[in-house]
């Protein structure tokens, strides 16, 4: 009798965020600090590039779009719906980026 594998979670070692990582950043030429984990930064980083524009840009354009959110929940809610969206569909639930 041959006994199944041990199945472990897809997302095993992705479950500690670590701690937050604060950076400052200019909008509308204004410094803010906006803290986030590892895991967000690195996401960000990777759709400003695929979007040819800059992290700064990216987080410019979050933040135009966020209405009364807090900008590191709008930041991780936008790297979200970007990361479950269908190829070639809108950047955000509604569609605006």
């Amino acid at each position: 009798m041959t006994s199944e594998p041990e199945r472990r979670p897809a997302c095993e070692g992705a479950l500690d965020p670590g701690p937050p990582q604060k950076r400052s950043i200019a909008i509308a030429g204004h410094k803010t600090s906006v803290s986030l984990e590892r895991a967000f930064w690195e996401a960000l980083r990777r759709l400003a590039v695929e979007d040819g524009s800059s992290l700064a840009a990216l987080v410019a354009k979050v933040d135009a779009g966020r209405g009364s959110a807090n900008l590191s929940s709008a930041l991780r809610v936008y790297a979200l719906a970007r990361a479950l969206r269908p190829a070639g569909g809108p950047a955000s639930p509604r569609g605006d980026g």
